[in-house]
């Protein structure tokens, strides 16, 4: 498999906090990552530095054989990564179609991938018309993840796509990823192991700002010493 992303020790400081201490991860070609641990960690931190929003103070990030150092984050971004925030961020005075056509990166990009976009998400296409503040909080979040859709990216960013929705919502996004996954590599933070534990195919686990264990999601769904230790839960 195709080697899409590699993170090698990297450190990040919010101002005078030191966040990241050390993470490594690499992410091949049609991945599924799960990045794991607990609240604080520094897993939002790490989309983040991925992506030049807190950039790095040393280690590196390599995107296709990029070195990323020294990229604005829409540099970074117009090499082929989307990103889904944790709070969404749509702006909810534009429609559904206008929060889509926004993010093109060339003229054209929605008329290429609306099919695809909104038969991953339908509820999209029904309220295609409406303003965000319409929206409930599951379809502002497949509005979020659809919007990165929208130009042809290799490798997603998705930060908590199941956080504060209902069981039946976080099926459906569930099988939305999956879907995507088929064309899209997905690197996700995602809070609720059971979630993550079904959608992935890979982890990595941060602790403290430091990357501390990693592998196949099947062995770490059988690994209760290192879930209880990591994660918190068995």
């Amino acid at each position: 498999m195709t080697e899409i992303l590699q993170v090698s020790d990297i450190h990040t400081f919010i101002g005078p906090f030191h966040i990241l201490e050390g993470v490594d991860l690499t992410i091949e070609d049609g991945d599924i990552v799960a990045l794991l641990g607990r609240n604080g960690a520094g897993k939002t931190t790490t989309l983040k530095s991925i992506l030049g929003l807190t950039p790095p103070r040393s280690g590196s990030v390599t995107f296709l054989g990029e070195d990323l150092a020294g990229l604005r984050p829409f540099e970074i971004a117009q090499r082929g990564i989307g990103y889904v925030p944790e709070h969404r961020a749509i702006f909810k005075d534009l429609s559904v179609e206008e929060n889509l056509k926004i993010a093109e990166r060339e003229k054209g990009d929605f008329a290429k991938r609306r099919d695809l976009i909104l038969g991953l998400f339908p509820d999209l296409a029904r309220l295609i018309d409406l303003p965000g503040t319409k929206l409930s909080g599951g379809q502002q979040q497949m509005l979020a993840v659809g919007r990165a859709l929208v130009p042809e990216n290799q490798l997603l960013l998705v930060d908590e796509p199941s956080e504060g929705l209902a069981p039946v919502l976080i099926e459906q996004m569930m099988e939305a990823i999956r879907e995507m996954s088929e064309n899209t590599t997905v690197l996700l933070v995602e809070q609720n192991f059971i979630v993550a534990s079904r959608l992935a195919t890979k982890y990595v686990i941060v602790e403290e700002g430091r990357s501390v264990s990693s592998g196949l999601m099947a062995d770490l769904v059988n690994d209760e010493e290192t879930i209880r230790k990591y994660l918190g839960a068995a």
